[in-house]
């Protein structure tokens, strides 16, 4: 084993050190949020596959070539990504009151001269409308920001 790492020490970079290099950039896009870790790790895979095609490339080429596939593969991957979003179950994610437009609330307090409050569940909203009673029973019609848009139900 000591041989080995004089060796790499030494400038002598065989396959298997960017394999084991891709491995552990894919492990760490695991942990880490985003997906930059991936590309790197593609990249690193490749100048791999590229020394077992070509043995004696030395290793100032392959660190030139780790670049800039690291490089082309970031934008071709960020490219790719833009043009092909990532569906997720949960599209309110930090928008919690599109989840209540087309919902029916009875007002908390009355409406007048159009502002108000709504109850939900546990939460009284401001709400913005036309003048109502308190008690009367409104449609949410649009959120912006806390203030929920309302029309009566």
């Amino acid at each position: 084993m000591g041989e080995e790492v004089t060796s790499f020490l030494q400038g002598n970079v065989e396959f298997w050190h960017w394999w084991v290099l891709a491995v552990l950039l894919m492990l760490l896009e695991v942990l880490a949020p985003g997906t930059f870790f991936l590309w790197l790790g593609l990249a690193a895979g490749v100048v791999g596959l590229l020394l077992v095609l070509l043995p004696n490339l030395g290793w100032q080429f392959q660190v030139l070539i780790f670049a800039v596939l690291s490089i082309a593969a970031v934008f071709a991957g960020r490219a790719w990504l833009k043009r092909h979003p990532i569906k997720t179950e949960d599209t309110g994610l930090n928008r919690r009151g599109d989840a209540l437009i087309g919902q029916v609330y009875e007002l908390a307090e009355p409406i007048h001269t159009g502002r108000g409050a709504v109850r939900v569940a546990d939460t009284v909203w401001r709400a913005e409308g036309p003048d109502l009673p308190k008690g009367s029973r409104v449609r949410v019609i649009a959120v912006q920001g806390t203030t929920l848009k309302v029309e009566a139900a």
